[in-house]
């Protein structure tokens, strides 16, 4: 599918908002952005404890937090059945499986060691505004590339990010039918669904998302967050 997604062109967002557009990615544009190196405490260490974690989604975020603390090698089982917010929005428009919670705990763990890990945390963390107007004009502002949530995320992060927003904004023109609605939406909700379409694949969207975002290896192995 590779080959043949790489030529798709995409739309402008709409006549008064002109998208420079990043390349489409291909699957070999994962190495654009080399994986950041592990903090100091992530690294697999015999000597943690090794946990097995079967858990629903925003209840058990608050665990992660200390969880983080004790041990990287933990292995989180999720389910695939959010219905709510933008998920359900994109379930409604996209079709696929539900990823907010998956989403969510992966932010949980993602790296905050260093400025730059901070501010993709924040991006991908960042929800839309309520009001429909606004929410509108604020995702055209991220997808465009000028909005402050970019500032500290170096180029090769920023385009492989961008690059899947971009793709998921390409797929709901192309289900112009529906009307899609952005308000409070999640902007990592958006990057993992247009990564999951692009490559058809959950565990390949939890992979990127799992490289972009610094999560130790050990804690994102995809079949281990969901089931």
């Amino acid at each position: 599918m590779g080959e043949a997604m790489a030529g798709v062109a995409l739309a402008l967002l709409s006549p008064n908002h002109p998208l420079q557009t990043p390349k489409i990615p291909n699957r070999s544009s994962l190495s654009m952005a080399s994986p950041r190196p592990s903090p100091p405490s992530s690294p697999s260490d015999p000597t943690q404890p090794s946990l097995l974690v079967f858990s629903g989604g925003t209840a058990f975020n608050g665990v992660v937090e200390e969880l983080k603390k004790l041990t990287t090698r933990v292995a989180h089982v999720l389910p695939v059945s959010d219905d709510g917010g933008s998920t359900a929005e994109i379930v409604r428009v996209l079709g696929g499986p539900a990823v907010g919670d998956i989403r969510s705990r992966c932010l949980r763990l993602s790296d905050e060691s260093t400025s730059e890990a901070l501010a993709v945390r924040t991006l991908l963390g960042h929800r839309l505004p309520i009001d429909v107007v606004e929410a509108k004009s604020e995702w055209y502002s991220i997808v465009e590339g000028g909005h402050s949530l970019w500032q500290g995320v170096s180029r090769p992060y920023r385009e492989t990010i961008r690059a899947f927003l971009v793709f998921f904004q390409n797929q709901i023109l192309r289900h112009s039918e529906e009307s899609f609605c952005f308000s409070n939406g999640s902007i990592g909700n958006f990057f993992f669904a247009g990564a999951r379409i692009f490559f058809e694949s959950l565990d390949a969207a939890i992979f990127l998302f799992s490289r972009v975002s610094g999560i130790p290896v050990e804690s994102c192995s995809p079949g281990n967050l969901h089931q």
